[in-house]
């Protein structure tokens, strides 16, 4: 069921910030939003959140994502689109906790978008999968975007792309991969220090 508001209105139940267990701050970028869509999935929390982040498998199931490369650690090019018009922008991952919560924001600039998505596991010992998607668009477009049409469109595009990863991720039954990494504001947390790099040349071995 989409949830269709003005995109002025506060997202029930999703802070702007959120303070977890471990002190740290975790920022929230949607506190806005143009729609939102929840599928349960029979399969485990740990299994769906691995194979999602699989970023590269989004076309084996997706009927609008035609490719995904991955550009830096937090930064992927997708190309998306219907027929044979095609898409192609920057996504930069800005939040991400293993199992929980992941959010994005595009890093074109017309139209830019942002989104969420929480995952949430359920008493039967599946999961929840809530996406949560807002567009910024800039002058013209930005009146099309905030139509109750608009939103309903998008809403039931997100709804159908979530179904179809349901279907992808339970024929399955386990994940193929998973990339079990932190991400605070655009970077990539690292469990301890890395070591300073050596000036003394490595010499070659064997």
């Amino acid at each position: 069921m989409a949830h269709e508001d003005d995109a002025r209105q506060a997202v029930p139940n999703t802070p702007g910030m959120r303070t977890d267990g471990d002190g740290f701050t975790r920022r929230r970028p949607l506190r806005e939003r143009h729609v939102e869509e929840t599928v349960e999935v029979a399969v485990p929390v740990r299994t769906v959140y691995n194979q999602w982040t699989q970023f590269k498998t989004f076309p084996r199931f997706s009927t609008v994502v035609h490719g995904v490369e991955q550009v830096r650690p937090t930064v992927t090019a997708w190309t998306i689109g219907y027929g044979p018009l095609r898409h192609r922008f920057a996504v930069e991952i800005v939040e991400q906790d293993p199992d929980a919560y992941l959010a994005w924001r595009g890093l074109e600039q017309t139209p830019s978008h942002q989104g969420e998505v929480e995952f949430r596991p359920t008493e039967s010992g599946g999961t929840a999968i809530t996406v949560r998607m807002r567009l910024q668009p800039q002058g013209a477009a930005r009146v099309l975007t905030h139509s109750s049409r608009a939103i309903r469109l998008i809403a039931r595009m997100l709804h159908g792309e979530l179904v179809n990863f349901k279907q992808f991720i339970e024929g399955l039954g386990q994940e193929g991969g998973a990339w079990r990494g932190t991400i605070r504001n655009g970077r990539v947390q690292h469990d301890r220090p890395e070591p300073p790099r050596s000036r003394v040349a490595q010499w070659p071995v064997g």
